[in-house]
């Protein structure tokens, strides 16, 4: 079994806790984790980039002039792909970049992060994230006790905790979510998972 242990907003050991090792430490699926992580990345494409084929273009009704005897090459309409101000030939057109993934996938895509955070030392669990204000300073004093100054962090909390989302939502390293929305992007992203105890064990229901 895998242990850690839970501090305090002060950065002090307060006890041991007990990963399900079920959900922290699996055999991890690298090609699980990559595609999950590449949907995300692509489902939030917007696609919506367009050209305009000949067809589409404005005007060109009219022949531009006749067939025969101008010595010329014939022309059907000025709006043809070789003239100026022509369709785009084989131009790009809206298009959704999503793709299925399985939910086996998803949920073992979203241990192997959990696996690698575990392994990695770089999850830290907390007791209970409870700030007194929504003012940024507080949250600065809670980071420097943690020791996680300077890092990309990530916190995951049980439940909505809006002094905690107030206080972090102009620091540039720092994420809030709920356990209830953790992804594979966010986690690997992070340098440190920082858990509410209760948010551990929601993450553990779900996954197990």
């Amino acid at each position: 079994m895998t242990k850690v242990s839970v501090r305090n907003l002060k950065g002090e050991k307060v006890k041991d806790l007990t990963l399900n090792d079920a959900v922290w430490n699996i055999e991890v699926n690298d090609d699980c984790l990559k595609k999950m992580i590449r949907l995300q990345l692509d489902s939030s494409r917007q696609g919506t980039r367009k050209t305009k084929n000949r067809s589409e273009v404005s005007g060109g009704g009219k022949k531009p002039w006749k067939q025969k005897e101008t010595g010329r090459a014939r022309q059907g309409s000025i709006r043809a792909t070789q003239w100026r101000g022509g369709g785009i030939p084989f131009g790009v057109s809206p298009r959704d970049y999503t793709f299925k993934i399985n939910k086996k996938e998803r949920v073992l895509a979203l241990k192997t992060a959990l696996t690698y955070k575990t392994r990695e030392k770089a999850l830290m669990v907390i007791d209970s994230i409870v700030l007194k204000s929504l003012k940024t300073k507080e949250v600065k004093t809670v980071i420097e006790a943690l020791g996680i100054k300077g890092e990309k962090a990530l916190f995951v909390t049980s439940d909505e905790n809006e002094n905690l989302y107030m206080a972090t939502r102009n620091l540039a390293n720092v994420a809030v979510i709920m356990a209830n929305e953790i992804n594979c992007y966010d986690i690997v992203n992070a340098d440190i998972m920082i858990c509410d105890e209760a948010a551990v064990k929601n993450i553990e229901e779900a996954l197990k």
